[in-house]
């Protein structure tokens, strides 16, 4: 043991050598990691600093508690979001399915969705300024849950001009039919054409935290997605915000000259 382990407090020294097993894979996703007893057992110490050495790796996010079982390395496996393929109209018209659904069942998982509401609002500022409307202007605000193996994924909010959807099932309806929301859309005349997405992350909400059962220690990604068809209208704009611990991003763009 080197001067600076010893110099570590005993949780630290714990979960250093935990972490490091996880990292070189001794510990596998979905591992169970040894109990509280057993730790204080192995590095002769009391249950509460064993509690502690789980607790920071827990926070970092290499590890999650299950009530009544214990604690897990945490999956690694991220749902990996296409940019560029995502919206191909070819995947849509072969499947018939959402965005969210092709990329799930591509990566051999089990999509879920949840419209929860339909709603008529006045849309944030930044919703407003990205369609060109006066903030005053109403949109349609569509609110949907994700899940992969039933487990919470992302929430989208979704913010429509009530001129784009007028008399159309977005205006009212949760269930949107083969090709759901992008085939509405063409439908009605808005081929989806470009998007333009704004990344960000932060900690999240304790709405959030609790929605997307969200482990301690772990952020969120917030991403603006923006609709634009071939005449470079904007005719919707959807806020995500995903899970950073089972989500990834994968884009794939031409460089200009």
């Amino acid at each position: 043991m080197s001067d600076q382990q010893e110099r570590q407090p005993p949780s630290r020294r714990i979960a250093e050598e935990l972490r490091a097993a996880i990292m070189r894979g001794d510990l596998g996703d979905g591992d169970q990691l040894p109990s509280e007893r057993d730790l204080a057992a192995r590095y002769a110490t009391a249950r509460n600093t064993a509690r502690e050495a789980l607790g920071i790796l827990q926070a970092e996010g290499l590890a999650q508690a299950q009530h009544g079982r214990g604690v897990f390395v945490r999956l690694r496996r991220p749902l990996m979001r296409m940019g560029r393929d995502r919206y191909s109209r070819r995947a849509r018209n072969e499947t018939g399915l959402s965005p969210f659904r092709i990329e799930v069942e591509r990566q051999g998982r089990t999509p879920h969705t949840e419209c929860r509401s339909v709603t008529t609002v006045q849309p944030p500022a930044e919703v407003a300024q990205r369609l060109g409307l006066d903030a005053r202007q109403e949109v349609i605000r569509r609110e949907n849950w994700y899940f992969a193996d039933d487990e919470p994924m992302q929430v989208g909010v979704t913010y429509i001009p009530t001129t784009v959807v007028e008399g159309s099932p977005l205006a009212t309806e949760k269930k949107l039919g083969r090709g759901s929301i992008y085939q509405r859309f063409e439908d009605l005349g808005y081929p989806i054409a470009r998007i333009r997405e704004e990344l960000s992350a932060r900690m999240p909400t304790p709405e959030e935290v609790k929605g997307l059962s969200i482990p301690p220690g772990v952020p969120v990604i917030e991403l603006l997605h923006t609709s634009l068809d071939g005449d470079g209208r904007a005719f919707e704009v959807t806020r995500f915000v995903m899970r950073a611990d089972v989500n990834g991003l994968d884009y794939e763009m031409p460089v200009e000259d």
